[in-house]
C-alpha cells in the first residue's frame, strides 16, 4: 500500500496541525482552502479578491504534489450566496480550466457562519 505524503501549500497554513492536502498514490485530497492572500496571510475583502486567491492556492498545493490544474478531478466551493458565487467562480475557473472539454466537476454550496470568509474550498486530484 502507498504511504500517506502530507502537503503544504506555500503561502497557506492551518491554525490546527492538518496540512493543506494529503496525498496517497496517485490520489490528492485537499483540506479547506480559504481566499487569504498568499504573500500578507490577510484576508482581502470582497468575493473576488478571495476567489483569486483561492485559485492561487489550489494551483500551488497541486503543484506542490507534482502535478498541473490538469490533474485535478472534482473542486467543491462553499460561498455565502451560492447564485452570485457560481457567477464570480466562472472567471478564474475559465483562466484555469479553459478547455470546456476539459474540466473539473465542480460543487458550490452555501457557506455557513457569518465571518468575514466569502469563500472556501477542497479539491480532489488524480496524478497519472
Amino acid at each position: 500500500m502507498a504511504k500517506r505524503q502530507s502537503i503544504e501549500i506555500p503561502g497557506f497554513s492551518h491554525a490546527n496541525p492538518i496540512p493543506g492536502a494529503s496525498r496517497i498514490g496517485n490520489i490528492m485530497m485537499s483540506s479547506v482552502i480559504g481566499g487569504r492572500d498568499p504573500v500578507t496571510n490577510e484576508l482581502p475583502d470582497g468575493l473576488e479578491p478571495q476567489i483569486s486567491n483561492i485559485f492561487a492556492h489550489i494551483r500551488s498545493a497541486v503543484t506542490a504534489a507534482g502535478g498541473s490544474p490538469d490533474d485535478i478531478i472534482k473542486i467543491t466551493f462553499w460561498v455565502r450566496d451560492p447564485a452570485t458565487g457560481r457567477a464570480a467562480l466562472n472567471g478564474e475557473w475559465e483562466k484555469m480550466f479553459p478547455d470546456e472539454n476539459s474540466r473539473p466537476a465542480r460543487h458550490t454550496l452555501p457557506l455557513a457562519g457569518s465571518g468575514p470568509s466569502q469563500v472556501s474550498c477542497d479539491f480532489v486530484a488524480v496524478f497519472s
